[in-house]
């Protein structure tokens, strides 16, 4: 593993305009099913539960990130923070869910993995170019069940 020429910092804002407007078109598709087909306003309701940790996202504007520099990976998000300095990791890989999403987990020396938080990555094809060109062993993993 060679040293990152320089720091890579990559952040996350949930305050975004695509938040804003996905939470206004989903209440106003909401009212819709109120106001046009007289649904029942506790079935509403119910759907509209499923909002609020986006809004509360949206309204607190928390945000997320990732942090790679000569000495350590960091990352945040919302409240939780972590670290791994370097000469810990052996390798990352990026494992490719059945739902197309990627999970991308520390292998430390020890044999230990490290999940990092997904809201804190940037597009995982941007990030596996960050490690190689830091000079980590990147694996990838497709589809696997466990």
């Amino acid at each position: 593993m060679t040293e990152p020429a320089q720091t890579f910092v990559f952040k996350r804002h949930n305050r975004s305009q695509r938040a804003v407007i996905v939470l206004i078109c989903v209440y106003a598709a909401l009212g819709g099913l109120l106001v046009i087909f007289d649904a029942v306003w506790w079935l509403v309701a119910l759907l509209a539960l499923t909002t609020l940790p986006a809004l509360w996202d949206v309204v607190q504007n928390t945000n997320a990130g990732v942090q790679l520099d000569d000495q350590e990976i960091s990352w945040h998000t919302g409240q939780r923070k972590g670290d791994i300095p370097l000469v810990q990791i052996e390798k990352f890989r990026f494992d490719t869910r059945w739902d197309f999403s990627v999970r991308v987990s520390a292998i430390l020396k020890s044999g230990k993995r490290v999940r990092l938080p997904d809201e804190s990555l940037p597009p995982h094809q941007q990030f596996e170019g960050v490690l190689k060109d830091a000079g980590f062993a990147v694996e990838r993993h497709h589809f696997r069940v466990f």
